[in-house]
């Protein structure tokens, strides 16, 4: 009887939480009075502050604090876009939500975009040859399928990050680890050490990316070592390497990838 009860109770909490998937969305948003837009606040602090910023202003979600956002550009699309999350990037779905919850938060993002956007002292085209050149970006990072691929792919950077967050990540990588992204560091019985990013891990193998031999997969049980360094980033600072103008430039230029127009 007591089992019965728990797992009615639960399914109750699951359905309660699940969005109807026959709602038929209206062409716009119709959750958008003042007290609306409190609520929407309040939600959004509470539920996507921790990525996107207090203000929008980006973190390891995208920037929401303009007038334009690529993946919504009217109210279907932003509604979708929080209920259903994008599947292949960090964005999550808003299962915890409502309907009206939903709404009351797109509302709330719109009023987002009409905070000016951030002014960029850099020029994107020197910060172009930076990355290509002094910087040696191109080594790790890709942008449309050319380049390394043992750091993040950069085509989107730009609608997914801050300049803040971009000009901190140069500096101070280890302040600014994507979230999921683990460096680990291993001893194979064969005398090899390799420092390198794990791509996928289970109970008996690892599976990882090494800068110099590409992906490489270990059972655990070959190895003499296995250490991992949380919110380690294996990329270099550029402190001390670019002058203050060229990291400013190689921000502007990476806040211009905005993947395809």
């Amino acid at each position: 009887m007591i089992r019965s009860a728990a797992l009615i109770f639960f399914s109750a909490l699951v359905a309660a939480a699940q969005v109807d998937p026959d709602y038929v969305i209206p062409k716009e948003n119709p959750h958008a009075s003042p007290d609306d837009l409190q609520r929407g606040q309040r939600l959004f602090l509470g539920h996507c502050a921790s990525c996107h910023g207090p203000a929008g202003e980006g973190g390891r979600g995208a920037s929401l604090a303009r007038p334009r956002l690529p993946r919504a550009p009217d109210d279907p699309a932003l509604f979708k876009v929080i209920r259903d999350g994008l599947p292949g990037t960090e964005m999550p779905a808003a299962w915890v939500m409502i309907n009206r919850e939903i709404w009351q938060v797109a509302a709330y993002v719109r009023t987002l975009g009409r905070v000016a956007e951030e002014r960029l002292s850099g020029d994107r085209g020197r910060g172009e040859a930076i990355y290509r050149g002094k910087g040696n970006c191109v080594q790790c990072h890709s942008i449309t399928g050319h380049g390394g691929a043992f750091g993040p792919e950069l085509t989107e950077i730009g609608s997914r990050r801050s300049a803040t967050y971009l000009r901190a990540a140069l500096l101070e990588p280890d302040s600014a680890v994507p979230e999921g992204f683990l460096q680990v560091r291993l001893t194979a019985r064969d005398g090899r050490r390799l420092t390198a990013i794990r791509l996928n891990e289970d109970t008996f193998t690892i599976q990882i990316r090494d800068l110099a031999s590409g992906i490489l997969s270990f059972r655990k049980q070959d190895l003499k070592e296995l250490l991992k360094d949380w919110g380690k980033s294996p990329m270099p600072g550029v402190r001390g390497a670019l002058s203050d103008a060229e990291v400013a430039d190689l921000v502007a230029y990476l806040a211009f990838l905005r993947g395809a127009k």
